[in-house]
Parts: structure tokens; C-alpha cells; sequence
């Protein structure tokens, strides 16, 4: 089945396209553009194209409501066949909590729902249209049968709890990558948070966690190093035999973020082989240009929502809610964002977003430090992620086009946007077949 992608007027494109000639001149005439996007639409429709990190809302994996329909959030089928996005990596994300056994039987609750919601999607609702993947094998097959592609990826290792046990139930149940922590320390590891204050858990691992490390590599679940701190992933790359990930990151030298990977993290990365899948959030590519639109969209957002009257919560208010408050929150501001973005686009006064240009600057700067060989793509969609040009799955296509702008070949472009992962995911695989044969 072909991939079906939106057309881009020739209009757009000039207005998006970034002045780079350090990889591929500006085309000089219309026919020239022409012939650009054509063969790019073709190179998006021949490789694969796979997103690692995707969050979701448990309410849109129902019955009545499902991402068979075109809804608002950023990831849908529809949307994901309107763009030529063949994977996406669905993500068991717990907030971190306290470290008490209340809490870790909550977020193993919290964790269960997710692996639930996922497999209803694949096996009850769209079987027809997508399929769960464990293996690079399972993913070509899929999307040659002509479906879309479901992976699990566990952000937070905070659900394992203390029972070392659960991490082989969660790969029984599809998850082939696992962060130890997100924002906030966890009990089997430090989080890149601890950067504002020094003040640390773990420092680094916990004797916990470095057994989970071990027990990833018997499974053939990819460590992934998005979140925890600095001193954390050294000691997971220091403990494991296979290739690690970070699913969700970008570089650090062009975006002072503790959430992106500084030049000597990369070359860590390196070395051990693994692979950087580059994050289309705003805020960890471009800070500055994100701080600038983010105030302007919150003005226009304050008006819109007291219009609607609807209060406008801060983040530490939001700590303060129930978690079924906090998803009733999330739901209007989804209603809130559409209408937000076409008021903002008819202004002539707003700054510019981060772009898919943005985004691209960093996959040449981290290609060109460590091979790209080590460099991916995702998106961080319903999970804060999103730039000008790639909002949603319906845009995928844009960041293909903007790689072939700039002269990746085919062959490149597919390592970035799937090859080098499922590189990864198969070394990791290859050796726990190893160990456990032994």
C-alpha cells in the first residue's frame, strides 16, 4: 500500500525552505522545486519511517472514541497515513511520584492501563490497520502487508516498583525500550532534573537499578537514556553489553538543555554503538525561539480561554490535581490549541516558531559529530512535542523533504528515520538470544 502525502504549494515551500548551502544549493527555477519534492515523496514512500516516542491518552483508545477517527491529538491513523508515518513508538508513561509502596503500586496500575490500551488499539479496534511489532522483522513485515506499525517503549522505570520481575512482564506485554527515570529521580536511577539543585538520589544507579540494566540485556529490551542524568548513562553504558538509546533527545552544543546530549554523551553513544533519536520539541531545539513564541501564544491562549471561561492553570498548579483533573485539564486545552494556532497565524506580529529547519540542524550537527550511523528522528507527540512544519503525523513528509533539501540520499534518509534503530533493537535482541542459549 502506498503512502498517501498532503501537497505543499510551491508557495509554502519557498516561505519554509532555510538557506543552507552547505549541503545542497536552493533549486533556481519552479521546475527544479518541482522535481525536488516529487523525488522526496518518493524517497518518503520507499523507506520506512518510524517515530520512537509518541505519548497518548488512555480516553482515545476506547470504543466509541479511538484513533481510528481523525481527533485532535497529534497521532491518529488517519493523520499517520496522511503523512507516510509508518511506526510509532506508543509510550507507557508514569509521572514519577513518591517512592513508597502506595506509589509504586499506582504507577504499576497507571503502567498496566497503557500496555492494555495499546493492545486493545492493535488487537480489538484497528486489527486491520495496524499491528503490534517486537522485532525489525515483525516491522518490515507489517508495513509491506500495508499497516501501520505499533511499538511500546516504557518512559520511567518508576511502575517496576521493587519486584525486578516486572520488567520481564513488561516485555511480555510488547516494551522494547525502557528509560529508568523521567522528571525526577526515581528508585533505580538519577533524573537529568538534578541538574538544577545537585541534589541527587542515586547518584547515578541504584543497586536496583544497575540489576534492571543487567536484566534489559538478558530480555533484549533497548536501555534508553533520555532522562536520567549524565552520571546514569555513563554507568548504564559502563554495565550493558548491548547498544543503548536515547529515544527522545538532541544536542546539548546547539540547545543548553539537561534533556539533550552534550558532545561527550554523543561520543559515549558512539562508542557503545547506540543511536540518538533527535526530538522534535521545540524547547530542546532552538530555547531562546521557543521562550519567545511560547509567551506570545500564551497571551493569545489567556484570551481565548477567558472567553471560553475556562481558568488557566501554571504547572505547579497542575501538581496540586487529581490525575482525572489533570486529564479533564489536558482535554480543553486540546479544544483550546487549534483555535490558539489559526489566531496566531493571521497575525503578522508573531514570532517565528521553531521549524522543521530547527529540528534538521540538529541531525546534521550530531551526524556530522558521530556518524550517522547513531542519529534518528521522533517526535514527542501528545507528550509536548511538535515544531512549525511537523505538528502532527499528518506532516511527517516535511522532514523528509528538508533532508533531501539539504542532500541526504535515500539510502541515508532511511538510516535516519528507521535503520539505525532497528540496527540497535537487533544487536540488543542478538544478545540476549546469546546469553540465554549459554
Amino acid at each position: 500500500m502506498k503512502k498517501t502525502i498532503l501537497s505543499l504549494s510551491l508557495l509554502t515551500l519557498f516561505m519554509s525552505c532555510k538557506d543552507d548551502t552547505k549541503k545542497m544549493a536552493e533549486p533556481d527555477s519552479k521546475q527544479d522545486s518541482i522535481a525536488l519534492i516529487e523525488r522526496a515523496k518518493a524517497i518518503h514512500e520507499r523507506v520506512i519511517t518510524l517515530d520512537t516516542h509518541c505519548d497518548f491518552n488512555v480516553a482515545n483508545f476506547t470504543d466509541e472514541t479511538n484513533y481510528t477517527q481523525d481527533l485532535s491529538s497529534q497521532v491518529t491513523l488517519p493523520k499517520m497515513d496522511q503523512g507516510g508515518l509508518d511506526v510509532a513508538w506508543f509510550i507507557v508513561y508514569t509521572g514519577q511520584e513518591e517512592l513508597t509502596d502506595a506509589g509504586f503500586k499506582k504507577a504499576h496500575e497507571t503502567a498496566m492501563g497503557k500496555f492494555n490500551a495499546i493492545h486493545k488499539l492493535v488487537d480489538d479496534i484497528a486489527p486491520e490497520q495496524i499491528e503490534l511489532a517486537v522485532t525489525s522483522d515483525d516491522v518490515r513485515r507489517i508495513v509491506k502487508a500495508g499497516k501501520k506499525v505499533a511499538m511500546i517503549g516504557i518512559e520511567n522505570g518508576y511502575p517496576v516498583g521493587k519486584d525486578l520481575a516486572n520488567v520481564e512482564k513488561f516485555y511480555n506485554l510488547g516494551g522494547r525500550y525502557m528509560s529508568l527515570s523521567h522528571n525526577g529521580h526515581s528508585q533505580l536511577s538519577d533524573s537529568n532534573t538534578g541538574e538544577e539543585d545537585s541534589v541527587w538520589l542515586n547518584n547515578g544507579l541504584s543497586e536496583l537499578g544497575k540489576k534492571v540494566v543487567k536484566e534489559m540485556n538478558r530480555l533484549g529490551m533497548m536501555i534508553d537514556v533520555s532522562h536520567p542524568s549524565k552520571e546514569a548513562m555513563k554507568q548504564m553504558i559502563e554495565l550493558s553489553e548491548a547498544p543503548i538509546i536515547a529515544s527522545h533527545s538532541s544536542a546539548r552544543a546547539l540547545c543548553d538543555h539537561s534533556r539533550n546530549l552534550d558532545d561527550e554523551q554523543l561520543e559515549w553513544l558512539k562508542k557503545n554503538g547506540g543511536v540518538v533519536q533527535t526530538v522534535a520539541f521545540a524547547a530542546y531545539l532552538n530555547t531562546e525561539k521557543a521562550e519567545k513564541y511560547a509567551a506570545f501564544q500564551k497571551e493569545v491562549g489567556l484570551k481565548v480561554m477567558d472567553s471560553m471561561n475556562v481558568a488557566y492553570l501554571e504547572r505547579s498548579d497542575l501538581k496540586e490535581l487529581s490525575s482525572e483533573e489533570r486529564d479533564a485539564y489536558y482535554s480543553v486545552l486540546e479544544k483550546v490549541r487549534p483555535i490558539v494556532d489559526a489566531k496566531i497565524k493571521g497575525m503578522k506580529n508573531a514570532p517565528k516558531a521553531v521549524n522543521v529547519a530547527d529540528f534538521v540542524d540538529h541531525i546534521d550537527y550530531m551526524v556530522n559529530k558521530i556518524g550517522i550511523e547513531h542519529v534518528g528522528i521522533s517526535s514527542d507527540f501528545d507528550g509536548g512535542g511538535g515544531i512549525d512544519g511537523w505538528n502532527d503525523a499528518s506532516e511527517t513528509f516535511n522532514v523528509t523533504l528538508e533532508l533531501v533539501k539539504r542532500g541526504y540520499t535515500e539510502e541515508q534518509i532511511g538510516f535516519l528515520w528507521s535503520g539505525n534503530l532497528l540496527r540497535v533493537l537487533d544487536d540488543v535482541q542478538a544478545y540476549a538470544k546469546s546469553v540465554q542459549k549459554s
